[in-house]
């Protein structure tokens, strides 16, 4: 991947990964994504589909907070049904490390992800 990207600056993960966050996500994805500072779009890249996204920030390793972040942001992108997710985040929100959870609001999450989740933690 790095010599494809000509950097090593890059996250490499499966929207499965989302199921480690606790959302109810139960989903196996056949893609990979790619956050990454240079390229966009789907490639083919031996046998496996690559998802690139540009995305200004990322962290360097997954975490708990950012796969919860991270999947709230692409919540129209999940196969799962979107009312049931929002309805578990909700709730596993009492079960996270709370400035850990606003770090990485701050840092990666969408305009309507911070609003939302900040609006759970404000009830």
């Amino acid at each position: 991947m790095a010599a494809f990207l000509k950097d090593r600056n890059f996250l490499l993960f499966s929207p499965s990964a989302y199921n480690a966050a606790g959302l109810g996500t139960t989903q196996l994805y056949n893609r990979t994504l790619v956050y990454n500072h240079k390229r966009h779009g789907v490639f083919t890249l031996g046998s496996r589909e690559y998802d690139f996204r540009i995305k200004h920030r990322f962290p360097r390793r997954l975490s708990t907070e950012f796969l919860f972040v991270d999947a709230l942001n692409n919540l129209g992108e999940l196969a799962e049904d979107e009312a049931t997710v929002l309805a578990r985040a909700r709730q596993r929100i009492g079960e996270m490390d709370v400035a850990k959870l606003k770090r990485a609001l701050e840092q990666y999450g969408l305009l309507a992800t911070r609003k939302r989740v900040m609006g759970w933690l404000r009830a």
